[in-house]
């Protein structure tokens, strides 16, 4: 099995998962802050088009893409 590399990095342009914003779909943002929290490891925060703040572990993120945008 190939592992993912899920390496991030201030300024990066990230998918945010529902499961950590409690919004209904994924939003997008930009990394403001990456920091090694000693209870549950890399924690990822950022910053969204609204001025919101999300933070949490590195697996609620996943890296934007380009086909990953919405067309609605």
């Amino acid at each position: 099995m190939e592992k993912k590399d899920n390496t991030f990095k201030i300024g990066d342009l990230v998918m945010v998962s529902p499961d950590l914003t409690l919004l209904n779909d994924w939003i997008v943002g930009k990394v403001i802050k990456i920091r090694n929290n000693p209870f549950v490891g890399i924690e990822i925060a950022i910053e969204d088009d609204k001025g919101r703040i999300f933070f949490g572990e590195k697996n609620y993120f996943k890296l934007q893409k380009e086909n990953d945008l919405c067309t609605r």
